[in-house]
């Protein structure tokens, strides 16, 4: 939790200076920060949430391939 809280407030301190560097207003920097700073800490949460619907079809996918395999040599049983 601290690396997000750490890794927002640096990336707003990097996009602030960057508008300053590029003679931005203040104010458009202040907001830019802002929200560089909320995309900076809520973005984990979604790539996160993304990866794990993505392991839970997989894990689904070859349970399902599985129960199928199993319900073919029932009732296709070896001679």
């Amino acid at each position: 939790m601290i690396q997000r809280l750490i890794g927002g407030a640096v990336g707003a301190l990097v996009v602030v200076a960057i508008l300053w560097w590029n003679h931005v207003d203040t104010s458009l920097a202040a907001t830019a920060a802002i929200a560089g700073a909320i995309a900076a800490f809520i973005w984990p949460i979604v790539v996160g949430w993304f990866l794990v619907r993505r392991a839970k079809q997989r894990r689904e996918n070859d349970i399902q391939s599985e129960v199928s395999r199993q319900m073919a040599n029932q009732n296709n049983p070896p001679r």
